[in-house]
């Protein structure tokens, strides 16, 4: 069920926000992506076919927006309304849909990233604890039973 809204007071603003939500379509591509590299081929396929679904579904959803935004142009000559409610709803279903094919949430992503740091820092440290314990010291001996002095020693 579609529901009509009031529409923009400033074409501008339109502008800006339907940037912004195909910045944030574009985005959630590039988290799908890292998502299919971390899980390896199997789930790459399948984000490919999901990917491609989404793909027609978001040029629906561009036809639509292009179609709200003419509209909007039209009726904010008319009257003033709200465009921070049509946005939360688009950005809604973005989300939904993002959702139903198992995009991560960027809170998951960066939960993910803290982990791999933490991780490397722990391995560093492990690193660095035992190239240590397998470096032995050279000791200097004497040949046929003189001894070596060292540097600046008296003789």
């Amino acid at each position: 069920m579609s529901k009509k809204l009031p529409a923009p007071d400033d074409d501008e603003a339109l502008a800006r926000a339907v940037r912004a939500s195909a910045q944030q379509i574009w985005q959630a591509g590039l988290g799908a992506f890292a998502k299919a590299q971390e899980e390896g081929g199997r789930s790459f396929t399948r984000l490919v076919r999901d990917g491609s679904a989404l793909q027609k579904r978001s040029r629906e959803v561009e036809e639509a927006t292009d179609t709200v935004a003419r509209a909007a142009e039209r009726s904010t000559r008319r009257a003033g309304g709200s465009w921070g409610k049509l946005e939360q709803v688009f950005e809604e279903r973005v989300a939904r849909a993002l959702a139903t094919i198992g995009v991560p949430a960027a809170s998951e992503v960066e939960a993910l990233r803290r982990r791999v740091d933490e991780l490397e820092r722990m391995l560093a440290e492990l690193a660095a604890r035992v190239a240590p314990a397998q470096a032995t010291p050279r000791t200097r001996r004497s040949v046929k039973g003189t001894s070596v002095q060292k540097d600046g020693e008296g003789g």
